[in-house]
Parts: C-alpha cells; structure tokens; sequence
C-alpha cells in the first residue's frame, strides 16, 4: 500500500477511502509521518493529536465497513487555525493570555466538518489573536515558508497555509479579517478563499473584529475548496450574522468554460507600487483566461488609497472592545501577587499580550475614545461605505475583479518586523474585500525568479463565490503548469 497519501488532494483521498481503496487510518497514518517528517523545519503545528485523529479515523473505517454514510469528508486530514474553539486541545490564539485554556464546545465550522467525516490532525500556528501578516508575532513559535525556509508564510493564518503547501494537511481552517487566508495562500502557493461575510457562521471562531472576521479553507485546488465550502457554509442560528440564504452546490460551478465573463482590472492595483516582476505574473494570468473566451475590461476602485486607514481604525477599535474580556478573571492568564484589581488588569495584559496586540488595542481604544469617536471610527465607517459602493459600481462593468494578492512574493523573517506600517502594506491588495464584505480566492501563478510563489486575486459580488470557482477552476485547467512540491521539504 502506498504511503504517499499526503500528497493527494482532499476529494482524491474521499474518494478511495469511500471505495474501500485505502482506509482513513493509512491517510492518517500517512500524514502524522509527514508531519514528523518536515514540521520541525516548518513549524505549522502547535499541537499534534495523533491518538485522537487515529481514533477519529478508525471510527470513520467502521462506519464504512457497516455501509454507513460517512460524509463528503471521509477520511480527510484537517489542520485547524489555533483561532477555532475546540473541545479537543486548548484553544491558545497563540497568546500567553490564554495558554491553556480548554473551549467547553466545537465552534459551528469544526462541528460541519467533523460531521462530513473528517479527521483533525491539530491546532496550527498564528499571529496572537490574528493579529499579523507574517505569523512572526506568536507566543509558540516562527511558522516558515516551505519554499524558503528563510522566509515568511504571511499571515495571521501562517500556519495553515505552510502546512498545506507542506503536505501536512489535505485541507487547513482559517480565518480572515484583513487578507489573513488569501495573503499567506499567494505566500506559499495554495488555495485560499475568504468567503462572503455572512456564508459561514463565526461561532466558535475567537473573535479580533468581528464585522470583518471571516472563516475560509485552505486547499491544494480548487474543487477541494468547493467541497469545504458545500460543508461550511449555510445558516447557524447561533450566529445572528451568518446569512440566511440557500446554499448552492459549489462543485457544480467547476467549468473551465469562462467564455463571455467579464474580468475587470482595477487601474489603482495596477500601479507602481506592484512589484514589476509580481505584474507580469498577474498579466500572464490574465491572458490565460482571455484565451479561454473571457473579456478585460478596465474598471476603478477610486478609494482604494482610504483602505488601510480605514481598515486600521475599524479593526483596533473592535479588537479594543473584542479583547477587553480576557482580564484575568474569568479565564486565561492572571498576573501573580497583585494587590488591587487596577494592578490585575493592567499587569494581566501587559504581561499576557504580545507588543503586535496591545499596540492594536491602544490605537482602539483612543479611536473610540470621547472626543475621538466622531473624527476617526465615524469617518471611518463612513469611508468604508464608498469603498463598498465602489465595488458595487464596478460590478456593474465586470463579473469579477482580478488583482494581485501581495504586491510582492513572501519576504525574509525579520525583515519588516520592526517597521509595522511597512508590515501593514502587505494586505494592501486584500483589506478592501473585508471592508466591503464581499467574496475574494487567491490561487497561484507560478514562481517568481526567487522561486517564491505568486498569487491572483479574483473577487465577486456578495455571495457569488460560484461566478469566483468558475474561473479559478478555469484558470487552473489551462494555465499550463504544476506548482510541485516545496524545495525547502521535498
């Protein structure tokens, strides 16, 4: 029997393990050495359930052998963003301020997920509460790219996207708030979509701004992306947010057929400010579908230059009110030997928090303070309206928006963490999607000189992730090359 099965994509590894061509224990096997193998290089997990993922996979086995259904998951290997509540392990956000703490319940994805019959491997490495875009502010440990292990995976979801393009993992969970699935997915060369606001529920997902945060897969392909959608998405009653709306059969949408779609580029992506190198990539792309039948159409997003200010203001000041709750009382962490409650609380977050999440909840804080509100978050808001509005004209030109993912390949650790507004940029291309709440896939395009990956952006209207897998499939079928496997853990 093979033992390669770390290399297959999700729907290859459902199928033969429903066709009783290998069992889900021998995929989990598989993936548990791989893990051993190449993580201590790569650094994606915090936490390993072997035993329960064995246990997990064997009941799947049993499920199968009795002619049960065994769910459109069965036997897949799942790493889990350590941003997920999960009755399993600790729940951390890779913050010391909540180091051991144990969720009481699943969270509404990881419960979808369990239930289509898929097998978690473990929790995955992160910015602290989501809160980065290089994984390089976590308390455990400096997740790197399987590329270059001297380099970056982006983030906050590093960890899952490293342990995708590393073979760890045939799917991984994330979350999104500013471009933390699709910017570390252009980083190490995978698919990763942030779904419409609203698709999936956020219950269980630890919360850093909630009007933005979304929940989105990490994938090999595209159909495997489809298939995790068709499991997560749909209404949850116990998250007032999640849409009330159908949910249709994403894998239905996989035609590489784009003839007559119109594909709008926005002159202010297309700038100086990308990378020329990271242009030619994203125009390849581009070429690609036009031979394909799909037609170019320039269109414009003229308050794109407002995104990362607004974007700034509107996630501290809910990160501000967000993370007032780990105070040291009720959960978490709690500084020793203070003598007053003034002492706890301060002394509580100074030591809890990393300099990443407590400069995050100053600026909140003073943006929401009196006097501040009006002149910042208000502004903000109403910023954030146009920038939404802008996208909603656009589509009235275009079927979908394609733009670069990054404005440039994954950089070095190290390089920009002592400049936090040269960090921020690097979700330029990204935060406006959060902002308006609409759909956005980021999927490779090739290498880099550097031999770093590239990656496209392509965005839709409100809850038209189909028109979005259309034409990521499309572009997948035709563009005429394999990523492969990372140097860096082959």
């Amino acid at each position: 029997m093979s033992n390669d099965w770390y290399k297959k994509t999700a729907h290859e590894i459902r199928d033969a393990v429903r066709a009783k061509k290998v069992t889900a224990l021998e995929v989990t096997e598989s993936h548990l050495a791989r893990i051993e193998d190449v993580d201590g290089k790569v650094k994606a997990f915090t936490d390993v359930w072997a035993d329960a993922a064995r246990n997990q996979a064997k009941a799947v086995d049993a499920r199968i052998k009795n002619g049960e259904d065994v769910g459109v998951l069965a036997g897949v290997p799942i790493g889990l963003k350590d941003v997920f509540c999960t009755k399993r392990g600790t729940t951390t956000c890779c913050s010391k301020i909540l180091k051991g703490y144990r969720s009481p319940f699943d969270g509404t994805a990881v419960e979808r997920l369990q239930n289509a019959g898929a097998v978690f491997l473990g929790k995955l490495n992160m910015d602290e509460f989501a809160m980065g875009s290089s994984t390089e502010n976590s308390s455990v440990q400096i997740t790197r790219n399987p590329w270059n292990l001297d380099c970056v995976p982006g983030g906050s979801s590093g960890g899952s996207a490293a342990a995708i393009a590393a073979d760890e993992c045939a799917i991984t969970l994330g979350s999104d708030t500013g471009g933390s699935i699709r910017q570390p997915a252009a980083c190490v060369g995978c698919v990763g979509i942030k779904p419409t606001y609203g698709r999936i529920s956020r219950y269980g997902l630890v919360a850093f701004a909630s009007s933005l945060d979304q929940i989105g897969p990490f994938t090999k392909d595209v159909e495997d992306t489809a298939i995790a959608l068709n499991v997560m998405c749909g209404r949850d009653p116990k998250d007032s947010t999640s849409a009330d709306l159908a949910v249709p059969d994403f894998t239905k949408s996989l035609k590489a057929d784009v003839s007559g779609l119109r594909i709008g580029l926005p002159k202010e992506y297309y700038t100086d400010a990308l990378n020329a190198e990271m242009r030619e990539k994203i125009m390849d792309a581009v070429k690609v579908l036009e031979r394909q039948g799909a037609k170019v159409v320039e269109v414009s997003l003229p308050h794109t230059d407002y995104a990362i200010a607004v974007y700034y203001i509107i996630c501290t000041a809910e990160a501000s009110a967000n993370l007032a709750r780990f105070d040291g009382v009720r959960y978490g962490y709690r500084a020793p030997g203070v003598g007053s409650t003034q002492e706890l609380y301060t002394r509580t977050k100074t030591d809890g928090y990393g300099p990443e999440v407590r400069r995050r909840i100053m600026l909140g804080t003073y943006v929401l303070s009196s006097g501040y509100y009006d002149a910042y978050y208000l502004k903000a808001q109403k910023v954030r309206s146009l920038i939404r509005k802008d996208f909603t004209d656009a589509f009235e030109k275009c079927d979908v928006v394609l733009t670069p993912t990054s404005p440039t390949a994954a950089f070095k650790i190290g390089e920009k963490s002592a400049n936090p507004l040269e960090m921020y940029l690097s979700d330029i291309y990204t935060i406006s999607v959060n902002l308006a709440g609409i759909p956005g896939l980021s999927m490779p395009c090739g290498l880099v000189a550097s031999g770093l990956p590239a990656g496209i952006q392509i965005m839709a209207k409100p809850f038209d992730e189909e028109t979005i897998l259309r034409v990521a499939y499309t572009y997948e079928q035709k563009r005429g090359f394999e990523m492969g496997t990372p140097t860096a853990v082959k």
